[in-house]
């Protein structure tokens, strides 16, 4: 089993936990539609269901259709 030499810096860790979460905050993309954040290269589901990607919608979302007072009443 490999075993490290040396342990790691704290000066090393923290540079290389830095470069990991730039790569991770660099990911992601204002969406130019909702201006919310998303995944490049990924399709991004909108609250009412339905899925955008580079400004097309892909699929219609489900919208349940909303409750009348006058049901409400019966």
């Amino acid at each position: 089993m490999a075993v490290p030499k040396r342990k790691t810096s704290p000066s090393r860790k923290g540079m290389r936990q830095q470069r990991q979460k730039q790569v991770v905050a660099a990911s992601f993309a204002e969406n130019p539609d909702t201006g919310t954040l998303a995944l490049r290269h990924h399709a991004s589901r909108e609250p009412d269901g339905s899925l955008w990607y580079r400004g097309r919608k892909l699929k219609e979302g489900k919208v349940k259709p909303a409750a009348t007072e006058e049901a409400v009443e019966a």
